[in-house]
């Protein structure tokens, strides 16, 4: 323990700039002298199933250089595997949010790129946390860090574009390892009356999309989740407690529409069964109004769906033209309610001169497939004497777990310092604005995720704590900026820039729109409006009710106005 200790020091300066002392409202973070000592920290490593862990960079097996501490080349080798990246505690999947850049402009790093000669440091990786495998765990953790006033982050896979997975100097609660699934074909939620039954899959904290796909196909049923290459997204985390969107959305609803229960530890050490049925407040706001902020969530229980065959439609789309691309984009904005609305889903993107659109509904035949996506098809076929070069198919799949295997069953896809925003285009937007929105995507080279409109729209808006916007949006679009590493703070202001000049953009064209909070910028324009909408107040109340500790706060969570820059002191 005490060696563990020391090795942390090599990483982690004894004084944190910018994170005041344990003072009249704030909290300890490491270097602080109200840091908890060694044998403090072996009491509670007394108290946990597993031992101790302490996080460092994902890149520090490469170092030293010249003689690294761990295999390089397995380092080199998994850079961008989800899987393998969310495996390490103090690994994001996004490496710009392990650094930590100082006021000053310095950044402190621990690079992959070796050459660039700069020394591995800490940046904004936690300093030690809990390797938590059950409720207790998480509950001796909570005890804990509200007992010596700790800055806490939680958790799973380090999927966080705001980097809220992350803390310099921060005690780390690590839920990746609560990897519990089981199927029940009558599960009835707690207090809920005998005849209330669901087909329902209960998944742990930890537990990945790839892993409750398979334990879903295994028992003959899909569910909806997220999608990445490999399936690394966390099933049961801030996924669901942001909204959770899916290809199966048009056809079955939002992540928040298709939960059932959920299990959670409060500021308080309570480990609280929730539904509609009991701490029904507690449910509403677990779903969508934001991960990190009300408790730790420890398992979430899932409707599941009969697996069906799957129709997929691709299309892509060389343009030579700039007025062939907007009219190409135009005509696919304009076409997604209806597609949405007849139930398909998916994902699309543009590439210099190149428009991508990959859409798939449930249980729909061939013919029917053709028949709503003719009009689409139709408009990019009359492109083609302007010198638009298609490729149009419909394909079929057994279901749609082997869909996500065909497309999705590789890892990739992380590795990248990467910061995106992302806009919830309304009917309206779409219907009057849609040139508008063309020039910014374009601009972007945007990506555009077909995961709203037709049984979204037909919920309740009140129906979960999640963004009203969601219920009247057909597609969300998302614009990115990214940067190598050894980038200078001067750099990466240049992309953080042109970022901000995209929220701007479409905050003028849509002001009433929204945004996704799992996939957006820390620079959006009025983040309560924009992340929760008029749900805010009551999402407030909920969060006060449970959290009284005020030990959960997350960058643009409810509750994070009370907080300094840092959220480590209170205003």
């Amino acid at each position: 323990m005490l060696s563990q200790i020391a090795l942390l020091a090599l990483f982690i300066p004894k004084t944190l700039a910018g994170v005041s002392p344990n003072s009249s409202g704030c909290l300890c973070t490491y270097g602080d002298p109200c840091w908890p000592t060694a044998d403090q920290f072996a009491e509670l490593e007394l108290q946990v199933s597993q031992p101790l862990v302490y996080p460092i960079p994902t890149a520090s097996l490469c170092y030293p250089i010249g003689n690294p501490s761990g295999n390089c080349s397995e380092v080199i080798i998994n850079w961008t595997n989800g899987n393998w990246r969310s495996s390490f505690p103090g690994s994001m999947e996004a490496p710009n949010f392990e650094s930590f850049m100082f006021k000053n402009g310095t950044i402190n790093a621990c690079y992959l790129n070796t050459t660039l000669g700069i020394p591995c440091e800490q940046g904004n990786v936690p300093a030690i946390g809990v390797d938590a495998r059950s409720p207790e765990d998480i509950q001796a953790a909570v005890k804990f860090a509200l007992q010596y006033n700790l800055k806490l982050v939680i958790k799973n896979t380090g999927h966080d574009f705001l980097g809220r997975s992350a803390k310099r100097g921060a005690f780390l609660v690590w839920t990746h390892n609560m990897k519990n699934i089981t199927y029940d074909s009558g599960f009835v939620p707690e207090g809920a009356p005998i005849n209330e039954t669901y087909e329902a899959l209960t998944i742990g904290a930890g537990v990945q999309w790839y892993e409750a796909y398979a334990a879903a196909n295994n028992s003959g049923r899909s569910l909806v989740g997220g999608v990445s290459l490999g399936g690394s997204v966390g099933a049961a985390g801030g996924w669901l407690q942001g909204g959770g969107h899916s290809a199966l959305s048009p056809s079955y609803g939002l992540g928040v529409d298709n939960a059932i229960e959920i299990t959670v530890v409060t500021s308080a050490g309570e480990h609280l069964t929730v539904n509609n049925y009991q701490y029904s407040d507690l449910f509403w706001a677990l779903r969508g109004g934001g991960g990190g902020t009300y408790g730790i969530v420890t398992s979430v229980t899932y409707r599941t769906y009969p697996s069906l065959p799957i129709a997929f439609y691709v299309m892509e789309a060389n343009v030579t033209g700039s007025a062939d691309m907007s009219e190409l984009l135009g005509g696919v904005l304009q076409f997604q309610p209806n597609l949405t609305d007849a139930g398909w889903g998916g994902y699309g993107a543009i590439s210099n001169n190149t428009t991508y659109l990959a859409v798939l509904a449930p249980n729909m035949s061939t013919e029917v497939a053709n028949a709503t996506t003719q009009p689409l098809t139709d408009l990019v076929l009359s492109l083609q004497p302007q010198g638009v070069s298609p490729y149009i198919q419909i394909f079929q799949f057994p279901s749609f777990y082997d869909w996500f295997e065909y497309f999705f069953g590789s890892p990739g896809q992380n590795g990248a310092n990467v910061m995106i925003t992302s806009r919830l285009l309304s009917r309206d937007t779409i219907s009057k604005q849609y040139q508008d929105v063309v020039e910014i995507l374009i601009d972007c080279q945007a990506t555009f995720n077909m995961v709203a409109g037709g049984k979204v729209s037909q919920f309740d808006s009140n129906s979960a704590g999640l963004n009203p916007a969601w219920r009247n949006a057909i597609v969300e679009v998302v614009c990115g900026v990214s940067w190598e590493e050894g980038a200078t703070a001067q750099e990466i202001g240049v992309q953080i820039d042109q970022l901000k000049a995209w929220i701007d953009a479409f905050h003028n064209i849509a002001p009433n729109d929204g945004a996704y909070f799992n996939e957006a910028s820390l620079f959006e324009i009025d983040w309560k409006e924009t992340f929760f909408g008029s749900h805010y107040s009551t999402l407030k109340q909920i969060k006060d009710k449970y959290d009284p500790y005020r030990l959960f706060v997350v960058a643009e969570g409810v509750g994070s106005e009370e907080w300094n820059k840092e959220l480590t002191c209170r205003r």
